[in-house]
């Protein structure tokens, strides 16, 4: 690879990393009872980590909605309480 590649590369692996980060943040709001419903609205990766991001969430006890970008490619991301 070349310089621009790794450094894109970078980027990428930055992103993901740090949009996870907020998901886990969000799954952990929500799963304390500090606030019933977070959306994370804009994320670019949203669609890649639904997988990852919703076993975390039935781990916690919340569900994971996939909110599906009428206008473009992708997924913003709600997480919610899990009503009995």
């Amino acid at each position: 690879m070349d310089d621009v590649e790794v450094q894109a590369a970078r980027v990428v692996s930055g992103t993901l990393e740090r949009e996870m980060r907020l998901i886990r943040e969000a799954i952990a709001m929500v799963a304390s009872g500090a606030s019933p419903r977070v959306v994370l609205a804009g994320i670019h990766f949203g669609e890649t980590l639904l997988d990852p991001a919703r076993r975390l969430a039935l781990d916690s006890g919340v569900r994971l909605v996939p909110l599906w970008r009428a206008d473009e490619a992708g997924a913003d991301i709600a997480i919610e309480r899990i009503r009995a």
